[in-house]
């Protein structure tokens, strides 16, 4: 087999050699005069840039081959040392000048089951050559040894950014989940980490907004971190609402975001109408039905309809105004979010709009008045430093088993004022661990039901 490093590959099926050329001379070690006249011939039906001068000299080195070892371990060579009688068998395949290291450290490979290349740019390079000659042994011997070495930013952004056709490659798919969840546990506080987050590019970012983990406020503030990457890395128009029509708009979780964010979203240029109504109105039908068939959408159609672990709890909000302004919050606890605030943590709802102000829910673990046990505590709050004040009456009622019916816990009347929480400290009358029981009356299937209705009042 006679090697050099150039940018075309010949494979000679009567001699067991393959010639790599570039476009200077070539030379032929022990093969007869008729046979290298033939190959002459078709080396001058290369393209015209390919150009042959006695002026440069070529350096050959020789190695030795063997078809039968190199067609069981590669597709490629299989199909090629197999194809038609020996004179049909004279092919030419072309490879670029920077594909020689790495194609010759596979054809080691397929002969010592060993790499040269250490580096996880050698590595992957030879994983690509793997991939263009089929080689599948080598392909997931590369993905091993990628995924055993210590990642980078920059090295899973290289891997996530490698052609689809190979991350889908069985091989290399744990090599792709691998750099995926380094992206998505190295940017889970995308506030902590805003700078570096936002100057990812497309494949990162892809990853992150499609994350459950993402520790994060709310859903509204995953669109808005979205929309500032997408104006920073596309200010021209049309470019911008390419990007969000065919990759981000997908990742927003738009049933999970508020109504007031979905408002904005309709009048929001980077969203073509048609595409902002769609998202919108699925959104709003999505809140309108009932927990368990939200679970049942959820399940069928996947991550678009799945709360991530935000900081702010979702609530669902029913406001009328007659015959009275009132509304009704739901808002759902997991018993392992209740299990955390102990002993003396603090979780909050994301706002709802009502009598004019931005109100929120938030569940305290403290304890009780008389000092003797801790217990779980439910509030009511306004947002907004300039917030007018508002006299409200409210009723804070739980779901309790067996019936599975709301059950009247707390009613009170205040005028709500900015930077105060108004409610009780003991919501269900009792200690924090019976409370927590998974057996007890409070969790159903997992998870506290807590309504809240709240009604202005009108001097």
């Amino acid at each position: 087999m006679v090697i050099w490093k150039f940018c075309t590959v010949t494979y000679l099926p009567f001699r067991n050699y393959f010639i790599l050329y570039d476009y200077y001379l070539f030379h032929l070690s022990n093969v007869d005069d008729k046979r290298e006249e033939a190959a002459i011939g078709r080396l001058e039906e290369l393209p015209p840039n390919i150009v042959m001068t006695k002026s440069h000299p070529l350096n050959v080195r020789t190695v030795n081959i063997s078809s039968p070892i190199l067609a069981a371990k590669s597709g490629f060579f299989l199909k090629l040392f197999s194809n038609g009688t020996e004179e049909q068998r004279y092919v030419i395949v072309q490879i670029h000048e920077s594909e020689e290291a790495a194609l010759m450290d596979m054809l080691k490979f397929i002969y010592c089951n060993s790499l040269s290349s250490k580096t996880p740019s050698g590595l992957v390079d030879v994983l690509m050559a793997a991939d263009k000659f089929e080689v599948p042994s080598c392909m997931r011997y590369c993905s091993n040894e990628l995924q055993n070495q210590h990642m980078t930013i920059e090295t899973s952004l290289r891997y996530l950014d490698l052609p689809s056709k190979v991350l889908n490659v069985d091989a290399v798919q744990p090599l792709a989940d691998a750099a995926k969840l380094f992206i998505i546990l190295r940017f889970r506080d995308i506030n902590k980490f805003e700078k570096e987050a936002l100057s990812l590019p497309l494949s990162g970012i892809k990853v992150v907004l499609s994350s459950d983990l993402l520790q994060i406020a709310s859903e509204d503030a995953v669109y808005d971190f979205a929309l500032k990457w997408a104006r920073m890395h596309y200010p021209k128009f049309e470019d911008r609402r390419e990007v969000w029509t065919t990759h981000l708009c997908f990742l927003s979780r738009f049933p999970a975001m508020t109504c007031m964010k979905l408002k904005k979203i309709m009048t929001c240029n980077d969203f073509s109408r048609e595409l902002a109504s769609k998202f919108v109105f699925e959104a709003l039908f999505y809140k309108a039905e009932e927990p368990y068939q939200q679970r049942a959408i959820a399940a069928k159609l996947g991550n678009r309809y799945v709360e991530r672990a935000y900081k702010l709890r979702p609530v669902k909000a029913l406001e009328f105004e007659a015959p009275h302004q009132h509304s009704v919050v739901y808002l759902d606890l997991k018993r392992d979010e209740c299990a955390i605030l102990f002993p003396a943590g603090k979780l909050y709802s994301q706002g709802f709009h009502f009598g004019g102000q931005e109100l929120f829910l938030s569940a305290h673990c403290n304890i009780e008045q008389q000092g003797f046990q801790h217990c779980l505590g439910l509030f009511l709050g306004m947002q907004g430093e300039e917030s007018e004040p508002l006299a409200v009456d409210y009723e804070f009622s739980v779901r309790l088993r067996p019936d599975n019916e709301f059950v009247s816990m707390y009613k009170g009347s205040h005028t709500l004022n900015s930077g105060i929480v108004v409610g009780c400290r003991n919501l269900c009358d009792i200690g924090w661990t019976p409370f927590l029981n998974a057996d007890g009356l409070y969790f159903i299937d997992g998870v506290l039901h807590v309504r809240a209705e709240i009604t202005v009042v009108r001097e």
